[in-house]
């Protein structure tokens, strides 16, 4: 019975190294499988055993691969201070001045204006330059302040919603969106109006149309467009 069971066993058992000095990988060390007993005399051998054997060789396999593929040395998060090529610039905005130190030169103008500056009027949509939330002016001019960066503007005029007007105090096109409830959650609402501000510099013609293809950058996902073009129409026809 004896010389059976060492047979049925054979493969469960790992080569031993050749030499005392020889390492194996973890998961190529052997394992000293206990020893199968016949249970009290009966015929068979114990159901424990054979399991407990089983299970310390599964637990070693499993385990070992995966305590290898464990990182020994989490990496360590970069200070913003120390980034590369970080540069200290001014930016004025809405008439003041604003000295960032240590910029990353891969900020866009959005993400200084609302991170580094809090001027959070201005909003981040899409952040692919497709949904005009993030409108403001640069030198009288709209652009979409998630596709530049903030180190191409130094020496520019920079306007947000928060310099165009204040509560007591609006701009013609702020006092029309709200005359005309040109806007229902909101979210879009700084960009349209910084948009239909720009828009009564530019050279567009009078019909809905020209209008609305010259708002088209600026998506509202509530749908307010009508009400939209009814204020912009308003503020055009009144300056």
């Amino acid at each position: 019975m004896a010389d059976t069971l060492d047979t049925r066993l054979k493969h469960l058992r790992s080569r031993p190294p050749q030499t005392a000095n020889d390492t194996l990988a973890p998961d190529q060390q052997s394992v000293d499988l206990e020893t199968l007993t016949e249970n009290s005399g009966k015929r068979g051998f114990s159901r424990r055993s054979f399991l407990s054997g089983l299970g310390a060789a599964g637990v070693l396999a499993g385990a070992a691969p995966l305590a290898a593929a464990a990182p020994a040395i989490e990496p360590a998060i970069q200070d913003q201070s120390e980034t590369r090529g970080a540069g200290n610039i001014t930016l004025r905005i809405n008439g003041k001045d604003y000295t960032l130190r240590n910029l990353d030169p891969r900020a866009t103008l959005l993400d200084t204006l609302r991170e580094r500056i809090h001027l959070t009027g201005t909003k981040k949509g899409c952040d692919h330059g497709q949904c005009g939330a993030c409108t403001v002016h640069v030198n009288g001019r709209r652009v979409n302040s998630c596709l530049s960066f903030a180190l191409m503007h130094e020496g520019d005029e920079i306007t947000t919603i928060e310099g165009l007007g204040q509560p007591g105090n609006l701009h013609a096109m702020q006092a029309a969106f709200v005359e005309h409830d040109g806007y229902q959650c909101g979210y879009c609402t700084s960009g349209q109006i910084m948009s239909a501000v720009a828009l009564l510099k530019e050279p567009i013609g009078q019909s809905d149309d020209e209008v609305k293809q010259a708002m088209s950058g600026n998506i509202c996902r509530c749908g307010a467009y009508s009400n939209i073009l009814a204020a912009v129409k308003q503020v055009r026809s009144r300056a």
